[in-house]
């Protein structure tokens, strides 16, 4: 490597993008804390799943928090509902970084069956309350108990 490659940077190892299992906690911590910023409670329960779709049905919105890309927060609230029925009713998260549509396509695992968690989020957003987060979370917990 030469003298100018040094000076530009080229040769030097680049830091590995974060994997999918990764960023899942970092997203759903960054929801909720920015969800309790905005006036919004999340607990880690399923009973907050109504925050979430609260949340969907206020800032959903022309001038609202979901106006616009929301993308990284509809990936937040995924990894939030995610993390969430891991905590409650047990399981793992499925994800596989070589999918170009690998943060849609996350997987939990669950003694019940496999769920994906954002894109149940995309379809809340898109449907609005006919497909309530929170009668999704009553759901799942009814079938693993």
């Amino acid at each position: 490597m030469g003298l100018l490659d040094k000076m530009l940077g080229k040769g030097k190892r680049q830091p590995a993008a974060p994997t999918l299992m990764e960023d899942i906690p970092k997203a759903a911590r960054w929801l909720e804390e920015a969800m309790t910023s905005s006036g919004y409670v999340l607990d880690g329960t399923l009973e907050s799943f109504q925050e979430l779709d609260r949340f969907i049905d206020e800032q959903k919105r022309p001038g609202g928090l979901l106006d616009g890309k929301a993308g990284s927060k509809l990936f937040g609230m995924g990894a939030y509902v995610g993390q969430t029925l891991i905590a409650q009713l047990g399981g793992r998260w499925e994800t596989d970084d070589r999918d170009p549509q690998g943060e849609v396509n996350i997987a939990v695992t669950l003694s019940s069956g496999t769920v994906w968690p954002v894109q149940r989020v995309m379809k809340r957003f898109s449907n609005g309350s006919e497909d309530s987060l929170y009668a999704y979370g009553a759901a799942l917990k009814d079938m693993a108990n």
